[in-house]
């Protein structure tokens, strides 16, 4: 597999495609981390969702900064941010908006909802009830609204960020199987190590009171980065032996035996757009097979079930992804 760089300096790839993405992960990484103590791979995730035009399901336990990292996420990229708190009693015009009578005439106004925005934080997804579900389904997946048999289409960056608690199940809706599969990624951010919830605690005493966010002062991205990064993500070049390990691993999900569903074609797309990102984010214009690993668990954990009597033994999904990445032959470099 041939890997010459672009250029080469002191001994160090210098790919010259990729800086537009080095440029935007750097002020990324400097400026969150002014927010966000730690939690470097959720923020490189969330990233990577954009940079992919993909969706993100963000599960952990409350009050571990998840709201945080979207809201600074739209401040740091100069995106537009909406959030909506899920109820069992959340209506789909709630989120899509409705049409109202004009005072004083016989015609009709639509005021948008909230998914008319570039980033959207829906938390507690779970407890959102099935026909809200299904309207949002839409949104992520046509990237339109249609209301009174009118289609207005979203946002180009219209960017989904969904929450849920794995803890806390009491007056929820587990999402179908279908509405999983239009995450391209789900990220489990964990409890902060005690030298990070240390800082958060200094950071937090020496604040003014308004909030973190608002302290910090983020400095957006320049005009016109993110887009360029974008397109250099799309450009990340794919030998044929990498197609192949691609569509390996997620065959072999769909014949695993501890799986009762494996990985759908569209899976297998999501693996290979999320590895070219992690590629980038190395700093390097094409992948390697380390790139596919890193992608898989992020891309396939919420689109893979596992038998009950799997579950009943204490496996989880991210043990068995890495046991089938594991016996899947890695192609010769």
């Amino acid at each position: 597999m041939s890997q010459e760089p672009n250029q080469e300096t002191n001994g160090e790839l210098q790919p010259q495609a990729l800086r537009a993405t080095s440029q935007l992960i750097a002020h990324a990484r400097r400026e969150l981390g002014l927010v966000i103590a730690g939690q470097g791979e959720v923020i490189e995730e969330v990233l990577i969702a954009v940079l992919c035009q993909g969706h993100a399901l963000l599960e952990g336990v409350p009050g571990i900064a998840k709201t945080l990292i979207v809201k600074a996420l739209g401040r740091l990229l100069g995106l537009e941010f909406q959030r909506v708190q899920a109820t069992p009693d959340l209506m789909p015009a709630d989120i899509l908006g409705t049409s109202i009578l004009r005072t004083g005439s016989d015609s009709f106004t639509f005021h948008k909802g909230p998914v008319f925005t570039d980033l959207l934080l829906v938390d507690e997804i779970n407890r959102m009830p099935p026909r809200t579900q299904a309207a949002l389904l839409e949104c992520m997946e046509e990237r339109q609204v249609t209301s009174d048999g009118v289609r207005r289409t979203l946002p180009a960056w219209f960017t989904v960020f969904a929450t849920q608690n794995p803890v806390d199940f009491e007056g929820t809706y587990p999402l179908p199987e279908a509405q999983l599969d239009r995450f391209l990624l789900k990220i489990r951010v964990a409890y902060p190590s005690q030298a990070e919830e240390l800082q958060i605690l200094e950071r937090h005493h020496a604040g003014s009171g308004a909030g973190l966010l608002e302290d910090a002062s983020i400095t957006p991205i320049p005009e016109g980065l993110l887009a360029a990064a974008r397109a250099e993500v799309r450009a990340i070049r794919i030998e044929p032996e990498l197609y192949t390990y691609i569509l390996s691993l997620a065959r072999h999900t769909r014949e695993w035996p501890t799986l009762l569903l494996g990985a759908s074609p569209r899976a297998a797309l999501s693996l290979m757009l999320v590895a070219q990102a992690a590629a980038a984010f190395d700093g390097r214009d094409y992948l390697v097979p380390d790139d596919v690993k890193r992608a898989v668990q992020p891309v396939l954990r919420h689109r893979v079930i596992l038998k009950p009597e799997a579950e009943l033994e204490g496996f989880d999904a991210d043990r068995v992804l890495a046991d089938v990445i594991a016996a899947v032959p890695v192609p010769r470099q």
